[in-house]
């Protein structure tokens, strides 16, 4: 996990056949299922700036080519799917996965509250209302 938020929270999982996939406000964390007794030489991971590919004792597991700049363009915003239509997140899912992103956010804005164990409803989709521009 990233960081003491997630630690207090958790995350929002969004299954895969391999595992799953989660986000918080900086990163995209995926977690691959192993057999168990697999080991670190049992497994081949690429990682490159286009291309992801992981094998686990021979067999494909994840082959994949990177969006260009898709990071860089939905930082801080809820993905639907980890890649372009593939491995989407439920409906449901969706909705706790924003819910999650937008509660990091007010957290990071408001350091001095503890927004882990907060519930949120109404407009929180796109990351809730953005209150920055009110006047003072």
């Amino acid at each position: 996990m990233s960081g003491p938020f997630e630690e207090r929270s958790g995350v929002v999982p969004c299954s895969t056949p391999w595992g799953c996939w989660y986000q918080t406000l900086e990163e995209v964390f995926i977690e691959v299922q192993v057999p168990p007794g697999t080991r670190a030489k049992d497994i081949q991971c690429s990682l490159q700036s286009r291309h992801l590919a992981l094998a686990v004792r021979g067999q494909e597991v994840l082959k994949v080519a990177l969006g260009r700049g898709r990071l860089a363009e939905d930082a801080g915003n809820c993905w639907t799917s980890l890649l372009e239509n593939e491995y989407a997140a439920d409906p449901w899912v969706q909705d706790q996965m924003q819910r999650k992103l937008t509660l990091e956010r007010f957290q990071r804005e408001n350091p001095g509250f503890d927004f882990s164990g907060a519930e949120i409803s109404g407009n929180y989709s796109k990351g809730g209302p953005d209150f920055s521009k009110l006047e003072k």
